[in-house]
Formats: C-alpha cells, structure tokens, sequence
C-alpha cells in the first residue's frame, strides 16, 4: 500500500457479546438469533475466527480482554484492575502504592434457621443497592477522614455508584482477594496470603464507619470490600508500539483507564452510558468525528455484558440488534461516501463471553472479524456456531494483524 493512502482504522466492542446456546433462543445464541444484516455482509467479506482474549490463568475480565484487544499481551503487562481504573479517574500511583478496587457492599447473617457459626456471614449485595454517588460520596469520604487521609499510607478515592478506589503501600499487594460479585448469595470468602490480615483489618474497620455514614444518606452499605488490586501497569505507548496514534469512546473506566495508559485520547461522549440507555448514535457520530482527524478509533459499548450480567436475554439481542442498525451500517456508509475513497479497516470482537445463564464472565475464546474495505476475506459467519470449528488465534496479535492489514 501507498503510505500518501491513508487507511481509517475501526475497532468495535461489543463487551461480553458471546454467548452460549440458549433455550429461549430455540438453542442459539444471542448473535445467532439477533438480526444483524450489516455484520452479516462484512463477515461474508472478511476474515471471521476464534479469538483466545483471556490468557490462561488470567481472570477473565474487561481488563484483561481489552489489554488484549489494544495489542499488549495481558500476561506481560497485566498487574491488575485497580490501577487501570485509577488511571481512568485521574489517580497518580507512586512506584511504592497499590490500589485496590474498594465496593460498597452489603454484607448479612445467614438467616437465623441457619445452623452455623456467627462466622458464617452471606454477601447479600456487591453493590450495595446501587447507591447514587450523592449516596456514596459522603461514605468515602467519612472512609478517609476516619481511615485514610494518607495515614499509614492509605488514601481513599469516589468513584461512581458503589466502585471505588483505595490506595495503600505496596507491601499490601500480596492478597488473594474474591470479587465481591463473585459472592452473590454466598457466605463470604475471607482475603488469604501474606497481606490478607492487614486488608482484612481495614475492611472490618470500615464497618462502623460506612454503617454511621450509610444511615445519614439512606444506603445499605454496610462495609468496604477489598479486591482488584496491583501496581501501576508499564505499558509502552501505542504509538511506540504501532506508529498510529488513536481515540476511544467507553462508559466503563477499565477501558478509559487503558486508554490514558496507553496514550489514546479518551472522548467523553454524552450520553454513552453503561447500561441499556447508551446513547449508540452519539458513540458512532464521535468516532466518525474523530476520523476526520485521526486514523483509529475503538467504540467500546458495555450494554452486552450487562444484559449478560443481568441474564437478561431479549435485552442482549436487542443490544447487538442496536449495534447493527445504529453503530455498524451507519459507520460503514459513511466510511465508503468519504471523499477520495479512502480504505477501511474494521476488527470487531468482545472482551470476553458473558453467558446469560451463568451471569458472570468465562475465559472462553469469541467471535472475532478482520474485514478490509479494499480486500475480500475468505469470509464466513460471525456466530461463535460460526466460528466453531477454527482453532483459536493469539487475540493481542489481531491488532498488528489490523495496522498491518495482514
């Protein structure tokens, strides 16, 4: 290729998109039973396969999966979620500081017919009702008047809702800590290893004080759950590491937060939103934008993973039903009406699967598209049925693969 020919780079996310057969849907997934004509006609063109997004041994989570999506391979440079959602909000970590995520959580008795000991405590809600951050804010900020304020290091930050930030010394960083959504229902799992009494201690010291703040401001939040945790993360520039420079559009911080550590301009879209509400229109209207100016651009949308979350299946297909008709064919057209017919490249995948019935994240490989706009693919169908029978690749490798329209 002519390097005077610019190339405009597509990266879309459709977070947790994959899926597993589903009964309601007569055994397909939710990309199999979503009417999504537009992704159907790229893959028809592209190149369509199994992408491996979580390394083995790594949690499967947006952290790891969108590391990989960027083009860093998560085993080499992935320390943790916290510190990429401190990036996103702004937080500088120290070379000796550790953040660790720090949710509002509910935490019960077992109900009293229960036999058992007084031990035997039950996560009743990892998000603590979902408090407004006009209900949370004054909880963390009784946190560190009470508890942080950089006394013996720890400093507590609000986030949004129940997700917050609590940084400590770095020898707090060896701590085998349980997502708190990982515990629904559940008797508590305890932090273990060699920080775990510290971390324990200072979340049975929330409790008092999250308890008084919680009751002025009418939440459930009973204490501080701890987990998430790792040091600021040494990611190379991506332009060091690509020679391109690009922006992203995402509601969620663990994307906003890769993108500040990778040197992406992260654009703040109104109305882009984590849940159903998300404004799809407003996303594809930034990114076009920002091709105006710049060559690459990722459009991350969380909506998938929450109707995943949530098992909420018609949710789902109406999600992905909504990228096709509002984000996918829309960016397309404009993409070839533009002057000079400039080539385009797309990578679509997810972060990782989120199945409907089992609520949660797997490490399974997804669905991933390479379409060029200037070179027919081998093609095929973009449905993990679709998809099935190609042996995984490496997904932090797709990137090179997109730039260098291999």
């Amino acid at each position: 290729m002519c390097h005077h020919e610019r190339v405009k780079y597509l990266v879309l996310v459709p977070d947790g998109c994959a899926d597993e057969p589903l009964a309601e849907l007569d055994g397909r997934t939710p990309l199999g039973a979503a009417r999504m004509p537009r992704l159907a006609a790229l893959a028809a063109r592209g190149e369509v396969g199994r992408a491996a997004v979580i390394p083995e041994g790594l949690p499967p989570g947006s952290d790891v999966g969108n590391m990989s999506i960027l083009g860093y391979d998560p085993a080499e440079y992935h320390t943790g979620r916290a510190p990429i959602e401190a990036a996103a909000m702004g937080i500088e970590l120290g070379p000796d500081e550790v953040a660790y995520r720090c949710n509002l959580v509910t935490i019960g008795d077992r109900d009293a017919g229960d036999q058992g000991t007084g031990d035997q405590e039950v996560m009743v809600d990892f998000a603590a009702g979902h408090p407004t951050d006009a209900q949370s804010h004054p909880i963390v900020a009784a946190l560190d008047a009470d508890l942080g304020g950089g006394r013996d290091g720890v400093r507590f930050h609000a986030g949004v809702e129940y997700r917050h930030l609590c940084v400590v010394p770095s020898d707090w960083v060896d701590a085998e800590c349980v997502p708190p959504h990982d515990l629904t229902g559940q008797a508590v799992v305890w932090p273990t290893g060699p920080a775990a009494g510290k971390v324990r201690a200072l979340m049975d010291a929330s409790r008092p004080v999250v308890q008084a703040a919680a009751a002025t401001v009418d939440s459930t939040a009973t204490q501080i759950w701890l987990w998430g945790q790792g040091r600021r993360p040494a990611l190379p520039p991506f332009t060091d590491h690509y020679g391109i420079s690009g922006r992203l559009s995402s509601a969620v911080d663990l994307v906003r937060g890769l993108g500040v550590l990778i040197g992406f301009d992260v654009v703040d879209v109104p109305g882009a939103t984590a849940g159903f509400d998300n404004d799809y229109a407003a996303q594809r209207d930034a990114c076009l934008a920002s091709l105006a100016t710049q060559d690459l651009f990722l459009l991350h949308v969380e909506a998938t993973d929450e109707a995943g979350h949530q098992g909420a299946v018609d949710e789902k297909v109406t999600a992905l039903e909504r990228w096709d008709a509002e984000i996918i064919g829309p960016l397309v057209d404009a993409l070839d009406q533009h002057p000079g017919g400039e080539p385009d490249r797309i990578l679509l995948l997810p972060d990782h699967a989120t199945p409907c019935a089992l609520k949660t994240h797997t490490s399974d490989p997804v669905p991933y598209l390479l379409f060029d706009s200037t070179a027919d693919g081998p093609g095929g169908t973009y449905t993990e049925a679709g998809v099935a029978g190609a042996a995984p690749v490496v997904a932090h490798e797709l990137m090179g693969r997109l730039l260098a329209g291999a």
